[in-house]
């Protein structure tokens, strides 16, 4: 059976070359005769997997030296709150942006840790848009400003990295790390699970820079203290061993595509030619503001709702699958992370443009 096109917004597709060699070494790991999983994580086996996986993904984002890579567990969700159980350092407030739902869980899970200032929210417009960064209300008081670079379920990206006046900026890069060149300096923490671009779900990357690592709540397990897990190597409990794998092997897919200016081209692409279809139809729209388009995930609505059900039975028939929209907001969504392929794309706008004519 040929393989779907997956348009899952995570976990996502991942790059097929990856799969087969993942399948080719499962039972044996270049000539050690164990799979991965069986591995010691501190044998000398995985730990030449470990500094592989750190040293790709340092030489693809070119992360400066006054960064620490850790590899940590409970997803983009967990950081949530250990984020300001790590860097408050004293400080009682922290400024959020919200511009879709995850940054509006951020914010909610924030509260219990520490005083949110909400420094700019895009409710108003249903979160289709994203506020004039001048019209942002910064606290000089501030122990971060945090917000998430692109929201999967209303289909809104930043473009721009904001200017936060010297205030550390913390950033949920979840759905578009590794997606684009970006400046690593201008973050105080990068912060994504790897179930989008980056691999399968289980391992959470955190990038952190020193001067942030320091007096941590009292109350903060061990485990989830990033100063003690970057004196561990991120291996202060066992971790999960074959999703760093895993990962690891997408890390050398995207430097065999020519690295992040090469995959940014591809997105792009991808994107302006699917949105194209959608603003081209009758059938179908996409109502977020074209200056703050998502590339990775890009929501879409039916004309007639009574027609969602059709499109989407029809579309799994022709092998394209994960369409159906986030429940909050309904409709139809295409995530397209880094493993989308040309011919996955196409074969969407094709079968978009045969269901309207039946419509």
């Amino acid at each position: 059976m040929a393989r779907a096109f997956n348009f899952s917004a995570g976990p996502s597709a991942l790059p097929e070359a990856v799969l087969k060699q993942a399948q080719s070494e499962f039972l044996d790991w270049q000539g050690s005769g164990m799979s991965v999983m069986e591995m010691s994580h501190r044998g000398k086996e995985f730990m030449s997997i470990a500094e592989s996986f750190q040293t790709d993904l340092i030489e693809l984002l070119a992360i400066p030296d006054n960064y620490k890579v850790l590899f940590l567990q409970g997803g983009a969700t967990g950081q949530f709150s250990f984020i300001p159980q790590n860097i408050l350092n004293g400080k009682t407030k922290a400024c959020y942006v919200q511009t879709g739902a995850w940054s509006k869980k951020a914010i909610q899970i924030g509260k219990k840790h520490c005083d949110v200032v909400l420094s700019a929210s895009s409710e108003n417009s249903k979160f289709t848009d994203i506020p004039a960064v001048n019209d942002w209300t910064l606290d000089s008081e501030a122990a971060y400003l945090h917000y998430t670079s692109n929201e999967t379920i209303h289909g809104v990206e930043f473009q721009e990295i904001p200017d936060t006046q010297g205030i550390p900026l913390v950033c949920d890069m979840s759905s578009n790390i590794l997606s684009r060149n970006i400046d690593v300096s201008r973050f105080g923490i990068i912060y994504a699970g790897t179930q989008k671009n980056m691999g399968p779900s289980g391992v959470t990357v955190v990038i952190v820079r020193d001067d942030l690592l320091g007096d941590v709540c009292p109350s903060l397990p061990d485990v989830f203290n990033y100063a003690k897990q970057a004196a561990s190597d991120s291996m202060l409990n066992t971790p999960a061993s074959y999703n760093w794998y895993l990962v690891g092997l997408v890390m050398k897919w995207l430097k065999a595509q020519g690295g992040l200016e090469a995959i940014e081209l591809q997105n792009i692409a991808q994107a302006n030619k699917l949105y194209q279809a959608i603003d081209d139809s009758d059938l179908y729209s996409n109502p977020v503001n074209k200056a703050y388009r998502s590339r990775m995930n890009i929501p879409f609505v039916l004309k007639d709702a009574s027609l969602d059900k059709a499109f989407l039975a029809q579309a799994q028939t022709h092998q394209l699958i994960g369409l159906k929209g986030h429940r909050s907001v309904g409709g139809m969504r295409a995530s397209i992370y880094n493993a989308m392929t040309d011919s996955g794309i196409d074969a969407l706008i094709d079968f978009m443009a045969d269901f309207e004519k039946t419509a």
